[in-house]
């Protein structure tokens, strides 16, 4: 029993792994549905191996690295590779001039940026009860959306605009830099049950519901936008 207890938050940490790397094959082939399924998988997994570990008290250093390991691949090296499936058309043209390598390539910085974050978060004691930059969770969310609701909704003849490649890589930009930014950001962490201090919360979950509500599947990447803007709005009182 105390084998069951000590590894069950470890077994889902792996599953965690495993759905992500399901994730990751399944993008490179183009079979974006099932990507998106095995990201749903890997973000329930992700909450549940703390949530067992701090239910069982089986919290550990192994768990602790197993988790970010885990974390690497399904919101590391999934998002990169999406930007990386995003640039591919492109090859390395920008502005009509040829460049030495393929743009691509430079969907892989919110990789690189991502293991930068997970290592932060690793040796960062204050994120207790708020996250400082963008978690790795809520970046996948962010990019995967976006690049799921451009390939489903909008016209073919827009991934020829060049306006459309900048995007991309102003997206590219942004998100690595976000994942290793000061600004603090909103964790569903309770320090007490106290109204007063949980007012970020409840504004980010009507907020979020509402969006899904109104625009569905397209609300996905909304609501990740709406929570950067409004840890940004509740700054001071997170803490």
């Amino acid at each position: 029993m105390n084998f069951i207890k000590n590894n069950l938050a470890n077994a889902f940490t792996l599953a965690n792994l495993f759905s992500g790397s399901i994730g990751v094959i399944h993008l490179i082939t183009g079979d974006y549905k099932v990507t998106a399924i095995c990201i749903i998988l890997s973000l329930i997994l992700d909450f549940f191996d703390g949530f067992v570990a701090r239910a069982m008290k089986s919290n550990s250093q192994l768990g602790v690295q197993l988790d970010s390991l885990a974390d690497m691949v399904s919101f590391g090296l999934l998002p990169g590779i999406v930007m990386y499936k995003a640039l591919e058309p492109f090859g390395n043209q920008i502005l009509g001039i040829g460049i030495p390598f393929e743009l691509k390539y430079l969907g892989l910085f919110i990789t690189l940026f991502s293991c930068l974050r997970l290592a932060i978060f690793n040796l960062d004691e204050e994120q207790k009860y708020y996250f400082k930059g963008l978690n790795t969770p809520s970046n996948t969310i962010l990019v995967f959306g976006i690049f799921y609701v451009l390939m489903e909704k909008l016209s073919p003849k827009i991934f020829d605009m060049e306006i459309y490649k900048f995007g991309l890589l102003f997206l590219t930009a942004l998100s690595s830099w976000l994942l290793v930014s000061p600004i603090k950001m909103i964790a569903m962490k309770f320090k007490s049950m106290k109204l007063e201090d949980n007012y970020p919360k409840l504004a980010l979950l009507i907020g979020a519901v509402l969006l899904l509500v109104i625009f569905g599947i397209t609300g996905i990447p909304l609501v990740i936008i709406y929570y950067i803007l409004i840890s940004l709005i509740f700054q001071r009182s997170l803490n």
